[in-house]
């Protein structure tokens, strides 16, 4: 299985909501990062 972005969100998003399923307290530090990797993959920034 290769990473792609198509791979890569879906996956993301599972570990996250795992993660604030055992830690709430880091819902908004998760949420904050997730949003500025996806907009920097969105402008091309990272790839």
């Amino acid at each position: 299985m290769s990473l792609t972005l198509t791979n890569l969100t879906p996956l993301t998003s599972l570990i996250f909501g795992l993660l604030i399923l055992m830690f709430p307290k880091f819902l908004n530090y998760l949420i904050a990062g997730y949003l500025i990797v996806i907009g920097l993959l969105g402008l091309g920034i990272i790839s």
